[in-house]
């Protein structure tokens, strides 16, 4: 990259006089084919205007990152968005940075110094909120912005990635009715984010269209983790009246029932019906498998990763809220109500 404390104009100053992000202008400067014509048009204008001099190509530095950034990495959930986006990383010819912040202020601030330091070409952050301080930081460095699951409410300006949570949800507690399930249990997901709001609309929705009076002693605060769908599991499991079926809202907390149910000499589907989502690979493999909601958690990945590479490029995105199609699979973990 071209730097030189001589020159009154830096990249940062030719990327925001073009409205693009600080790697284009660095990739126009670097002889770099992966710029649309005209943004490239617009940037050598601006260089050529403000006598920018390019190094010589043997002092050039590669470039070309994309941060991914989680607040906690303990979850196979995780594994599969990564694996998306670096599928076109990888394609791209370039790397991947993964973070996790943990929602700690000083976490957020060390990863921000870090970011400082590198040629990111954007960041994609997961399930998190964008506080106004990050916000304008990365506002002023022009580093594009993918949310994938967003607590909250986004930045108008950063596009989202998400999953139809209500429809799978929908659709996984109306399969339960079907099977003759009336007192359908619930195990919510963290009530900041948007996806788990929608799963537990999406479970009411189904309660209430079927002429089913929605119980709210059957739902139960969750996390996603499989500690909360043990708790959970058990705490539904005690009640006077316990339900023939639990519809966890993640599998994590899906497995955590499993092992309630296990504790209290049960057995799944046999005494209780049992449903997840998410769809992850290890369900196929427990006993019995696991019926779930598919959530592609991958290729949003992958679609996060072609869009923050699309801006970064200094092109618009056409919507700037996409949701992928959820799907119910059905294995062996749901039975018809005794």
């Amino acid at each position: 990259m071209v730097s030189d404390d001589s020159r009154k104009v830096t990249i940062a100053t030719i990327a925001r006089m073009a409205g693009v992000s600080v790697p284009t202008v660095s990739r126009v400067v670097n002889g770099r084919s992966d710029v649309s014509a005209q943004t490239r048009e617009r940037v050598e204008e601006l260089l050529a205007r403000h006598g920018y001099r390019r190094r010589p190509p043997s002092m050039r530095a590669s470039s070309g990152l994309i941060d991914l950034v989680f607040n906690d990495l303990d979850s196979p959930w995780a594994v599969e968005i990564i694996r998306g986006v670096e599928d076109v990383a990888h394609a791209a010819g370039i790397g991947t940075v993964v973070s996790a912040i943990h929602r700690r202020t000083s976490a957020a601030k060390q990863w921000l110094d870090n970011l400082r330091t590198r040629s990111t070409e954007g960041v994609i952050f997961v399930t998190s909120t964008l506080e106004p301080p990050l916000q304008a930081e990365l506002r002023r460095l022009n580093i594009p912005v993918v949310i994938v699951d967003p607590a909250g409410v986004p930045p108008q300006e950063a596009p989202t990635i998400g999953a139809t949570n209500w429809a799978g949800s929908l659709r996984a507690t109306e399969y339960l009715l079907g099977l003759g399930h009336r007192r359908i249990g619930f195990i919510a997901g963290l009530p900041q984010l948007m996806c788990s709001r929608a799963r537990l609309d999406g479970y009411r929705t189904a309660l209430e269209s079927a002429g089913v009076p929605v119980d709210d002693r059957l739902i139960y605060p969750g996390n996603f983790y499989h500690e909360a769908g043990f708790a959970g599991g058990s705490h539904l499991l005690r009640l006077s009246e316990p339900p023939t079926a639990i519809f966890a809202s993640s599998d994590q907390m899906a497995l955590g029932v499993y092992e309630a149910v296990r504790r209290r000499g049960l057995r799944v589907p046999d005494d209780i019906s049992v449903v997840g989502f998410d769809d992850l690979p290890e369900v196929r493999w427990c006993s019995p498998p696991l019926t779930t909601v598919r959530q592609p958690l991958a290729e949003m990945g992958l679609l996060a990763a072609r869009t923050v590479l699309r801006l970064a490029q200094g092109e618009r995105v056409e919507s700037p809220r996409i949701e992928l199609a959820t799907e119910l699979v059905v294995r062996d973990s749901a039975a018809r109500a005794a």
